[in-house]
C-alpha cells in the first residue's frame, strides 16, 4: 500500500462464534456482520482465544504472546510498560489511537502510553453490573444465573435503527429508545471520530464493547428479533458419571449457581436474550461501516472482529465462563477481517484453524510494521484470497494457576465484602479461592479432530470431536484412543517448548 491503512478493531465481549447467523444459527440476526463475509471480507468459524475470560486474552491477542510467556494468566495481572502492546506500538508509529470502551488490557496510569484519545462518554443508564434488582431473591434460582431479560429505557427519546436489523420484522417502527448504557456512548463517539477525521495521520479505532457479556439483558426492538423456535439445542448438563470425568470447578460452579431445576422454556429465553444483545452488537457494528462509508474512508480502512472469548449461555448447564475449561462455547470465538480495498480477497468463510493471536502478526503485514519483539502470531494475509486456507494444524488455550500461586486465587475479586456471596461472580471465585484441584493450571490443544486438555492436579481430558463435537465423552481412559493421545501430549510439548519465554530484541552489553 502506499499509505497506511485505517484500522478498526471493534472487539465485543464474551461472544460465542456460534451466535452468528453466517456461522449457521439459525436464531441469530447478525446481517451486517454477515454482509462482511458475502461480500468484501473473511470470517474464520474455526478462530480461538488464547484464556476463556477477559483480561489473559486481551493481554494474548495485544501481544501475539501466550499467557504463559509472560505470566499474564489472571485477571489482576495486565500488560505493563516495558512490554509489547499493539496499540502502544501503532501510536509509536504514527497512528492516532482512540480508544472507546472497557479496558481489561494495561493498568489505568498507562493508558496515555496506548492511545491519544481514551474516550469515555457520559452515560444516563448504569450498566447492569450497577445494581441488582433484576436478580430476585438471594436463595431463588435466578440470583446467580445473571439473566436480566428485555431492558426498559429510561427514557423515551427514540433513535433510528441502522443497517440491516431495520429490515428484520421486528423492526415495526424505524426509530427506538434506548437503554443507554456504556456501548452506545462508545459507539456513537466512535462514529463522530470517523466522520470529523481531517488529520494525514491514520487512525485506529479500538472498541472493546461489554456487550454480550453477562448480565443478560437487551431493550427493544432487539429483545425481540430472536426467534426462540429456532434457537439450537443446548448441550445439557452432565450426569453424575460423565461429571466425575470433567472439570470439578464445572461441578463448583453448577452448584452454586442453582440453574438444576430449570425447564428448557427458560433456558431458552435466557439464550434468546443472548442472541438479542448479540443482535444489539451487530446494529452497534452497522453504525461505525456507514460512518467508514460516509467519510469515505471504507476501502482505505481494515476491519477486525472478534471477541476475547464465549460464554456457555446454558451448555453444561452453566451460565458466564470459567477460567480454566476450553469447551468451544468458551473458546471459539467469530474473527472476521475486512481488509483494506488495495487487497484481493475472496469473501466467504475459512475452515482452518487460527488463534487471536495471528491478529498481531496481520496488523504488522498490513502496516510493514516490524515488530520488536518475539511473538507467535500467523499473518493471515494469505487466507484474504484462499478460500481453502489451511491455517495451523493446532490451537492452543491456557489458564489456571498452581497450588502454591497465593497471588492468583484472585482472593482481591471478593475482598472487602461484607457478603461475598451477593457477588454476581461469586460460584465461580468460590471455587477459585477454595479449591486448588478445581482452579488448577491446564492447557488445551486443539486439532481439527480431537481436543486434549492437560490437568495438574485432576484428570486430563480427551474428545473425539468429529464423533462428540459437543464435547460430552471424556476418552482419557479409552484404550482406542491410546495413540491419539500420545501424539496430542508431543504436540503440546512442542507448543511448550516453542513459546516458554520472548527473549527481549534488546540486548545487554556484558
Amino acid at each position: 500500500m502506499s499509505k497506511l491503512p485505517h484500522i478498526l478493531i471493534f472487539n465485543p465481549d464474551q461472544f460465542r462464534a456460534d451466535a452468528l447467523a453466517h456461522l449457521g444459527n439459525p436464531a441469530s440476526v447478525t446481517p451486517n456482520l454477515d454482509r462482511i463475509a458475502r461480500e468484501d471480507g473473511i470470517s474464520f468459524e474455526n478462530a480461538y482465544c488464547q484464556n476463556p475470560v477477559c483480561t489473559p486474552s486481551r493481554c494474548s491477542f495485544m501481544s501475539g504472546w501466550y499467557p504463559h510467556t509472560n505470566g499474564h494468566r489472571i485477571m489482576h495481572y495486565m500488560m505493563h510498560r516495558d512490554e509489547p502492546v499493539l496499540l502502544r506500538t501503532l501510536k509509536e508509529n504514527g497512528y492516532h489511537v482512540f480508544w472507546a470502551g472497557k479496558n481489561d488490557l494495561v493498568p489505568p496510569t498507562d493508558f496515555e502510553t496506548c492511545c491519544d484519545e481514551k474516550y469515555d462518554p457520559a452515560r444516563p443508564d448504569p450498566d447492569l453490573h450497577s445494581f441488582d434488582d433484576w436478580r430476585g431473591d438471594p436463595n431463588g434460582d435466578n440470583y446467580y444465573s445473571f439473566y436480566a431479560g428485555k431492558l426498559t429505557p429510561s427514557s423515551d427519546k427514540k433513535y433510528p435503527i441502522a443497517g440491516g436489523a431495520s429490515k428484520h420484522p421486528a423492526c415495526r417502527e424505524k426509530a427506538y429508545p434506548r437503554y443507554d448504557a456504556s456501548d452506545w456512548g462508545w459507539v456513537e463517539g466512535a462514529a463522530e471520530r470517523i466522520r470529523t477525521w481531517k488529520e494525514d495521520a491514520p487512525l485506529c479505532l479500538y472498541l472493546p464493547l461489554n456487550y454480550p457479556h453477562p448480565p443478560y439483558g437487551v431493550e427493544e426492538p432487539w429483545y425481540s428479533m430472536v426467534d426462540r423456535e429456532k434457537i439450537p439445542a443446548r448441550v445439557p448438563a452432565p450426569d453424575a458419571d460423565e461429571a466425575s470425568l470433567k472439570p470439578s470447578i464445572e461441578s463448583w460452579i453448577r452448584k452454586g449457581q442453582h440453574l438444576e431445576n430449570w425447564d428448557e422454556t427458560r433456558f431458552t429465553e435466557l439464550r434468546g436474550t443472548y442472541l438479542g444483545m448479540c443482535a444489539r452488537i451487530d446494529e452497534q457494528f452497522g453504525i461505525l461501516v456507514q460512518a467508514l462509508k460516509d467519510a469515505g474512508i471504507y476501502d482505505d480502512t481494515a476491519i477486525f472482529v472478534f471477541s476475547d472469548h464465549g460464554d456457555f449461555t446454558g451448555d453444561y448447564g452453566l451460565v458466564e465462563k470459567t477460567q480454566n475449561t476450553f469447551e468451544d462455547c468458551l473458546t471459539n470465538v467469530p474473527f472476521l477481517i475486512k481488509p483494506p480495498a488495495s487487497y484481493a480477497v475472496t469473501p466467504g468463510i475459512r475452515a482452518g484453524l487460527v488463534e487471536l493471536t495471528d491478529f498481531t502478526a496481520t496488523v504488522e503485514e498490513l502496516t510493514g510494521i516490524a515488530p520488536k519483539h518475539t511473538h507467535f502470531g500467523h499473518s493471515l494475509v494469505p487466507a484474504f484470497a484462499d478460500p481453502d486456507y489451511a491455517g495451523r494444524d493446532a490451537v492452543f488455550t491456557e489458564g489456571g494457576r498452581l497450588s502454591t500461586e497465593e497471588h492468583t486465587r484472585e482472593n482481591e475479586s471478593l475482598e472487602g465484602e461484607e457478603h461475598p456471596e451477593r457477588r454476581l461472580y461469586f460460584p465461580r471465585l468460590n471455587a477459585q479461592v477454595q479449591s486448588n484441584e478445581a482452579h488448577t493450571k491446564a492447557v488445551m490443544c486443539r486439532t481439527k479432530e480431537y481436543k486434549y486438555v492437560f490437568r495438574l492436579y485432576e484428570s486430563d481430558e480427551l474428545y473425539d470431536l468429529k464423533k462428540d463435537p459437543k464435547e460430552e465423552k471424556n476418552l482419557i481412559s479409552d484404550p482406542a484412543y491410546q495413540q491419539i493421545l500420545f501424539s496430542m501430549k508431543e504436540r503440546m510439548l512442542r507448543f511448550m517448548i516453542e513459546t516458554g519465554d520472548a527473549v527481549p530484541h534488546e540486548l545487554d552489553r556484558r
